[in-house]
């Protein structure tokens, strides 16, 4: 009978079909091996259908035990967000609350949010981190924050729950005085392989989300950098050109300091939308500061749509 079945069986057989075999499941559950081995033996008889082929050196799954993981996972992910749920329900106030902003997404939104956090609840400390790419997932994934804020779809997680704020408008710009902004003003349209020979500047990502892959690279001359105002201060000085967004350097361009490259190989006019997401764990409850700040984005972003 299929209420037989506990939860502790189902993660552990999720855990195995993971970490590639009997022993790697194990360890990540921190139990004997022997254990694990029954928890599936007993899942099987349970289900009536062989999870795994044991035939071969390293087990496999077989193909009753493929079409069954998706649906164990999500089992999983639906007990997991009721426990968060419940959690929160009964939470007490945090101490701390930590954050991780994507540096694509407007900081003064961010900041009016965190404002109106502090004004409901001055006992809690934020603790926030910018950070690129795919360090706002990434800290999510190892709990080193509670709410994070993301730009683009490289990075979902099914494990982690994703709201839509708003797009960002991204543009690569060059210093005015450069010979490539030259060119542009005198109607140059660079395709893509033609800023080969010009210095691109482009953040690092200081997770593992993107190793071995860039996003949004196209010349071969590349200059890391780690912050988006190193970034901003290497492109303004003349020393390459890379893209930001448009409300960080919307001040620069009217200014006369940075010009826009229309390369479409961005989009039209070089131009881009990347979407914001706020995001949270699954499993993770939100206690009453997170959730304050949450309403608070979301209420900025709304607000801030309303007046375009």
């Amino acid at each position: 009978m299929l209420d037989a079945l506990t939860l502790g069986q189902i993660r552990t057989f999720v855990a195995i079909a993971d970490a590639g075999g009997f022993r790697a499941g194990a360890a990540r559950l921190r139990r004997a091996q022997s254990a694990v081995s029954h928890a599936v033996s007993s899942l099987e008889e349970e289900l009536g259908v062989q999870l795994f082929d044991r035939s071969k050196r390293r087990p496999e799954l077989t193909l009753h035990g493929r079409a069954l993981l998706e649906d164990a996972r999500a089992v999983l992910l639906k007990v997991d967000g009721m426990r968060a749920r419940a959690h929160g329900l009964g939470a007490g106030l945090e101490l701390q609350l930590p954050v991780v902003v994507d540096t694509l997404f407007p900081l003064p939104l961010a900041c009016q949010a965190l404002r109106a956090m502090n004004e409901a609840f001055p006992s809690v400390q934020a603790d926030v981190t910018v950070a690129p790419l795919g360090e706002p997932i990434s800290a999510l994934q190892q709990g080193r924050c509670v709410l994070a804020i993301t730009v683009g779809e490289e990075f979902r997680d099914r494990r982690i729950v994703l709201h839509a704020l708003a797009p960002v408008t991204v543009v690569p710009v060059v210093a005015a005085a450069s010979p490539l902004a030259q060119r542009i003003r005198e109607g140059w349209q660079p395709g893509p392989h033609e800023l080969a020979d010009d210095l691109q500047i482009v953040l690092a990502d200081p997770s593992p989300l993107t190793k071995g892959r860039d996003i949004g690279v196209l010349s071969p001359r590349t200059w890391r950098v780690h912050s988006q105002s190193v970034k901003h201060a290497l492109i303004a000085a003349g020393v390459g050109w890379g893209r930001l967004p448009a409300w960080q350097v919307e001040a620069d361009i009217q200014g006369g300091r940075l010009v826009r490259i229309p390369v479409q190989a961005f989009g039209p006019g070089g131009q881009a939308q990347l979407q914001a997401f706020l995001a949270h764990r699954v499993d993770q409850r939100l206690g009453p500061a997170a959730q304050m700040l949450r309403q608070s984005l979301i209420a900025a972003v709304e607000s801030m749509e309303g007046k375009r």
